[in-house]
């Protein structure tokens, strides 16, 4: 199977006091987004950032982020982040759906990071899926651990998610799955065999997981957003386009080639309405 990338380009918590190279007004990030996009990606995990570089779910900016991917990459899968990190309510975290992105995030469970909590109770997450369904978005299932990869399963037969579905499964957080060859394997196995599913490495994990996500043919997920550095040593901060090349870089290396956003989309994953116009 070709490799999905997914280019993460922003995320919730780099800022330009950490690297100048994280895009936070909706100018620079369709920019890079348009840069990886000449280089080759399938999809566009996207966050948006208010005047002063904070998190937003505010839907006009998140309008103007769409709107530019949109002109100039018109194939690009575009999934909108519903992280309730910074804003918890549901209708803040729903507004960007009813700009009928192709995706949406859906993280499957409540969840720590180093310095902060994610909370995402049953009732929101099964607000958020059927919003989804609504207005004709898939879901982007962010796993971090198995029980998430279980409630996703779960959610599936419940009929409140219709597969197959899209999964990130990430790595590296320090309450969650480590980025080591067990944890890995099991978390490929766990996943449905006719379902999509790329892998993230958080911080120094990102390259190693990157790596053996290719090795064994599988997507992978990349940018600042989970990583500000090229090297382990921590000495020289990466640039989106960076590490989206080193991708690649491995790509070849494995004689892998890229999944085109046209060809996930085709198979259900872009906005039904979106998939009318391009039929």
């Amino acid at each position: 199977m070709a490799i999905i990338i997914n280019f993460c380009p922003t995320g919730m918590v780099p800022t330009k006091a950490m690297t100048p190279y994280v895009p936070e007004s909706p100018a620079e990030i369709i920019e890079q987004v348009h840069e990886a996009y000449e280089l080759g990606i399938t999809i566009a995990h996207l966050h948006a950032r208010d005047e002063t570089g904070v998190p937003t779910w505010k839907k006009d900016i998140y309008a103007r982020i769409f709107e530019g991917v949109r002109v100039y990459c018109p194939e690009l899968l575009i999934c909108g982040s519903t992280s309730g990190r910074t804003f918890p309510e549901f209708e803040k975290r729903s507004a960007l759906i009813e700009l009928q992105p192709d995706m949406a995030s859906l993280t499957l469970s409540s969840l720590n990071f180093a310095k902060e909590a994610s909370v995402n109770p049953p009732d929101i997450i099964a607000r958020l899926a059927m919003k989804m369904r609504e207005y004709g978005v898939n879901p982007e299932l962010e796993c971090f651990d198995l029980g998430m990869i279980n409630y996703g399963k779960y959610l599936i037969s419940k009929n409140l998610i219709e597969g197959p579905c899209y999964w990130n499964v990430l790595f590296g957080n320090i309450a969650g799955l480590q980025a080591t060859p067990s944890q890995i394997g099991i978390a490929m196995t766990e996943i449905p065999s006719n379902h999509y599913l790329a892998f993230a490495g958080i911080g120094s994990s990102q390259l190693q997981v990157a790596a053996i996500a290719i090795s064994l043919g599988v997507g992978v997920r990349i940018g600042i957003e989970d990583n500000i550095w090229l090297d382990q040593q921590r000495t020289r901060l990466a640039t989106n386009i960076e590490l989206v090349r080193r991708v690649h870089q491995l790509m070849e290396i494995h004689e892998e080639i890229l999944m085109p956003p046209g060809q996930l989309g085709k198979m259900g994953f872009y906005n039904k309405q979106k998939l009318e116009v391009i039929q």
